[in-house]
């Protein structure tokens, strides 16, 4: 009978919720030109901003999405400026987004916490940082 609250109290452990990952929204703005990204956290678009490298290209990737959806991870990058307006930050490609070809926008999750119950659950692999691929269309 003693273990009986024990196995509740290692059940109701084992079952913690997993931390929320931020709400990014993309939406086009300028005609179609630019690309608006909001739902970051605002102190680290101010650090990231504040930094001489300012580094934007590391953190969030726009590419032309191929014919071949299975090709999307050998897209080269589509250059651009990333630009802070407000609490969002702006893209502007160096070259016009063409009408109707969908692009996404990758961003990479680095704020995951990896814990070795992810790897276990194979959610996670090592030295691979999980992503997600925001799909648009001018």
């Amino acid at each position: 009978m003693k273990k009986f609250p024990l196995i509740i109290l290692l059940f109701c452990l084992g079952c913690n919720s997993k931390p929320n990952a931020p709400a990014i929204q993309i939406g086009l703005i300028d005609s179609g030109r630019s690309l608006k990204i909001t739902g970051l956290n605002y102190s680290v678009i101010q650090d990231v901003n504040r930094d001489s490298t300012n580094n934007w290209e590391n953190l969030l990737e726009v590419y032309r999405m191929p014919a071949d959806t299975d090709m999307k991870d050998f897209q080269p990058v589509q250059p651009g400026k990333f630009l802070l307006k407000d609490s969002a930050l702006v893209f502007r490609p160096d070259t016009p987004f063409i009408k109707q070809q969908p692009y996404f926008l990758r961003y990479y999750r680095y704020n995951e916490t990896a814990d070795i119950w992810s790897f276990i659950k194979a959610e996670r692999k090592a030295g691979k940082v999980n992503h997600i691929d925001l799909i648009f269309k001018p």
